[in-house]
């Protein structure tokens, strides 16, 4: 395969929000002839969240819900995307931690579809760091996390690709995940334009963006909310939505 080539071709920084500029940029970029749009924080500055329910206990299901609730408390959300595999109740697949709280455990075995492509992972957000773990790690090291979401399959583990990745795969689909760095303040949300391999994703991580751990979130559900690029996309109701939230402007 010829070297990895990455090309930008459209970068916009969050100036809307005025002094919160950059707490995220979002581009759309090009890797190896395919189209993505990636969003890159610094989580030693910015407010990464996670969000499955309301005050009320009912699933938020939607950018747009989330982004009211928060309303509420005088904040506002500048980026989110689905962040883990759901049930058809939209309930988490696998482990699930908010504000401290676990709301399901970790579940270590195999298990049927994408998630259960061993070895999967654990991304995890702590005090001004956020980190994907392998799950056998996540445990062994047990990182003091604010939210942690489970999903699988890891796309790169310690720098290589997950080891069942087929570079001649036909399995194609719009795919979104998340990488970071070993030092966990640089992190990396990325969504596909078009329909990709996992091998494709797993390359783009690795190769284009130079993240040593990437975690597969979902495919065909696959959503991105980034008013600076104007997408909100749209669809049925999701799961957990990993964000990222700044106090609200006034004018």
């Amino acid at each position: 395969m010829n070297a990895a080539r990455v090309i930008p071709v459209l970068a916009v920084a969050l100036s809307l929000f005025g002094s919160v500029a950059g707490a995220v940029d979002c581009q759309d970029m090009e890797f190896d002839g395919q189209s993505y749009t990636i969003c890159e924080t610094d989580s030693a500055r910015e407010d990464l969240r996670l969000f499955l329910r309301d005050d009320q206990d009912q699933i938020l299901g939607q950018f747009s819900r989330v982004d009211a609730t928060l309303e509420q408390s005088g904040e506002t959300l500048i980026f989110a995307m689905n962040a883990g595999m759901y049930h058809f109740d939209r309930q988490p697949v696998g482990h699930y931690l908010e504000n401290g709280i676990r709301q399901k455990p970790v579940i270590e075995g195999a298990s049927p579809g994408n998630f259960g492509l061993l070895p999967n992972g654990v991304f995890c957000i702590g005090d001004r760091v956020a980190r994907v773990y392998e799950t056998h790690r996540y445990l062994a090291d047990r990182p003091d996390c604010r939210f942690a979401t489970q999903s699988g399959p890891m796309l790169v583990i310690d720098g290589a690709l997950h080891p069942r990745f087929l570079i001649d795969s036909t399995s194609r689909f719009i795919r979104n995940g998340v990488g970071t760095s070993d030092s966990g303040d640089r992190v990396v949300f990325a969504i596909s334009n078009e329909r990709v391999t996992f091998h494709d994703f797993g390359r783009l991580f690795r190769d284009g963006l130079k993240l040593p751990q990437a975690l597969y979130f979902d495919g065909k559900v696959s959503r991105l909310y980034a008013p600076a690029l104007q997408r909100h996309d749209p669809g049925l109701p999701l799961g957990p939505i990993v964000g990222i939230v700044v106090p609200k402007q006034t004018e």
